[in-house]
């Protein structure tokens, strides 16, 4: 007869190990989920990157909060999806937008219902001199990056954007290069309904640019000390 208490411990291995792996697949699969977003974005793809999100999700961008799927869907399909692709749900020809994401670190809750995650996102733009009529305001060859800081929640099973924190931190044109350019995108200035395009909340300050080197904080603590950036 087998030993209890032996049975009992390898009864807890178990369960250790299951909870592990779950908590890998997790991970996996919210990596997956940024990665998707990604390749969806490239190419102006936005009715498929729009049912990426929650229900109840948000997207932060510049100084603007875009809430639910109203909100979510004003800021890809009304204001991106007209502005680089005149309307059309999918690639424009001559027209390059290569979002690399990079850096990846998610941590999954205890409980297996949410998840943070932090990406870097390198973007490779432009407009090709075939394009008969250049998108306006789009240099020619960019360069920008920024930094996700974002939070996810399964929904019967499946993962789900809640909330997409883009910070964007430079762009440069890239025949000038990063030493001669900076972000020429403005703040935003009115919310919805004002604007039609525009953000249901502003955000009181717009978040700072390059030449400024912001840090954007980190959802996690340090890894040796165990403390929050900028505690003491």
């Amino acid at each position: 007869m087998a030993d209890p208490d032996a049975f009992a411990q390898l009864e807890s291995r178990v369960t250790q190990l299951a909870r592990q792996v779950a908590r890998l697949e997790d991970s996996h699969a919210v990596k997956c989920l940024q990665y998707k977003y990604g390749y969806y974005i490239d190419k102006c793809l936005y009715d498929e990157a729009v049912t990426l999100f929650a229900d109840t999700g948000e997207v932060r961008f510049l100084n603007g909060i875009y809430r639910g799927r109203s909100g979510i869907r004003r800021l890809y399909c009304n204001w991106f999806r007209k502005y680089f692709t005149g309307g059309v749900n999918g690639p424009l020809r001559g027209l390059l937008l290569d979002h690399l994401m990079l850096q990846d670190i998610v941590d999954v809750a205890e409980d297996g219902a949410s998840a943070r995650g932090r990406f870097r996102c390198v973007l490779q733009g432009g407009c090709h001199e075939s394009m008969r009529e250049p998108i306006p305001n789009l240099p020619r060859q960019f360069w920008e990056a920024g930094i996700y800081e974002n939070t996810y929640v399964k929904e019967d099973g499946l993962w789900k954007i809640k909330c997409l924190h883009y910070n964007m931190l430079w762009r440069a044109d890239h025949h000038q290069g990063w030493a001669n350019s900076d972000v020429h995108l403005t703040p935003i200035t009115r919310a919805y309904p004002d604007d039609p395009n525009g953000p249901d909340e502003l955000l009181p300050e717009a978040p700072t640019t390059w030449p400024d080197t912001r840090v954007v904080p980190f959802h996690y603590p340090h890894p040796v000390t165990g403390k929050r950036w900028g505690e003491q």
